[in-house]
């Protein structure tokens, strides 16, 4: 563990020593991929578990009632 600790200190000076574009850059290509990787993981562990309550994305769909006859158009008798 303390050389993990030790690597990761080290890479974290070397981002922090960085300008500002280059950290930026450095940031981004490294968390971007991992937020993504996160919130897939997320995604799915919530959907089993939502699955496993009983509390799926898709409820029984109940039918759909009949759409109400349509209004006969009346003209206003303007021209």
């Amino acid at each position: 563990m303390q050389r993990i600790a030790g690597w990761w200190d080290g890479f974290e000076l070397w981002v922090a020593g960085l300008p500002f574009i280059p950290q930026f850059l450095v940031v981004l290509v490294g968390m971007v991929p991992i937020s993504f990787a996160i919130a897939y993981g997320l995604d799915r562990a919530l959907r089993a578990i939502f699955r496993a309550l009983g509390r799926d994305d898709h409820p029984e769909l109940a039918p759909v009632p009949a759409p109400a006859p349509a209004r006969p158009t009346v003209g206003s008798g303007a021209r």
